[in-house]
């Protein structure tokens, strides 16, 4: 791998952005050196082009304040020949995001993307680097579709199910059978803060638009096998879900049902969960908690306001493990939305891919 990129942030003024930008200010490796976004936004210095829109509790940074911003789709040549690889996180119609992201791969312009128009492709790895980064191997297969040396897309999964597929990943060996996730989901999944989304205010809304579908569908990605250059998604278990929107800023939060094969003990579960680390931790990824997944014994704990920043907010913390009348067990699980679930979750794939020398 190289020892300094220089990198691209597409679709830089909105949420996911933003973060990136912030997560990014004294990143060992990754420099953000150029930022794009809408027609409206381009030719204006970040700064001036994000306004009172910026979302971050931290100041924008000097470094990033001042760069002009480029028009993603207009620009993109000129975009590809001055980064060694973007991250993308648009606000656009999911056809027009995919002619995106697939034309900058053409200019062999890596792309990560936070985007879910490439999620369903079997030649493009959605990667969480702790469960299945050896699914970057279909990235060869996905260049020679592309017709590309370099470029390629690798996608993040959805924000909701990282929460309670890590929790649920190092007790596949038990025999995943049926699982049941209610997610209660922050507004800044939605790109929101409560200024701009005044109606969250005293409210819960039990809707979602498509995100009860990626919740059951992405997990048999996460799960599956790469064959003959391909991703072949699990068949089991069979996962249920239920997607609410709650008056939260940042992280969501799942109430998990699960059903094994062979019924493990409470003990066994907790140290399975005490034991795990993946990828990110053993090759020792900046990003990466040294802890990936945190069991509170307190009866009321994980909370969103006190733990969704635990190890930089790119931990999983669990909590309320007990046994259940219908299922065998269930258990409370959080993630901080924005770090470990979008820009965060992001970042540690792109450290994965710059490791394994695909940047």
């Amino acid at each position: 791998m190289k020892e300094q990129y220089n990198v691209g942030i597409i679709g830089a003024t909105g949420m996911v952005g933003q973060r990136f930008i912030t997560l990014l200010e004294n990143h060992p490796w990754f420099h953000v050196t150029l930022v794009a976004a809408s027609p409206r936004s381009a030719g204006k210095p970040y700064a001036q082009a994000v306004g009172s829109r910026w979302a971050m509790k931290t100041p924008i940074p000097q470094a990033v304040a001042d760069l002009t911003v480029y028009d993603a789709v207009a620009d993109k040549e000129k975009i590809a020949s001055q980064v060694d690889f973007v991250f993308c996180a648009v606000d656009m119609k999911k056809d027009e995001i995919k002619a995106l992201e697939e034309a900058y791969a053409k200019l062999e312009c890596p792309v990560i993307s936070n985007n879910s128009a490439g999620r369903g492709m079997d030649d493009v790895p959605m990667v969480v680097p702790e469960l299945n980064a050896d699914h970057i191997a279909v990235i060869e297969a996905q260049r020679k579709r592309l017709g590309t040396k370099r470029g390629f897309i690798a996608v993040k999964s959805n924000c909701s199910l990282q929460s309670y597929v890590p929790a649920l990943h190092p007790l596949r060996e038990f025999g995943l059978k049926n699982v049941l996730a209610c997610t209660y989901q922050a507004i800044s999944g939605a790109g929101k803060t409560f200024e701009t989304f005044p109606e969250i205010a005293d409210n819960v809304i039990p809707f979602i638009g498509g995100e009860e579908e990626k919740s059951e569908l992405e997990p048999m990605k996460i799960w599956g096998t790469v064959e003959n250059g391909r991703i072949v998604n699990a068949s089991s278990p069979s996962i249920t879900t239920q997607c609410l929107r709650v008056p939260v800023s940042d992280g969501h939060m799942a109430a998990v049902f699960v059903s094994f094969d062979r019924k493990p003990t409470k003990e066994e579960i907790l140290a399975r969960w005490a034991a795990f680390s993946g990828p990110a931790q053993e090759l020792g990824l900046p990003s990466a908690p040294k802890q990936f997944l945190h069991y509170f014994e307190e009866e009321n704990r994980p909370q969103t306001r006190l733990d969704r920043d635990t190890e930089n907010g790119m931990a999983v913390c669990i909590g309320r493990l007990r046994e259940d009348s219908q299922y065998d067990y269930k258990f409370v699980c959080l993630s901080h939305n924005t770090l470990r679930g979008a820009a965060g979750g992001g970042v540690l794939m792109a450290e994965l891919l710059a490791k394994k020398d695909y940047l």
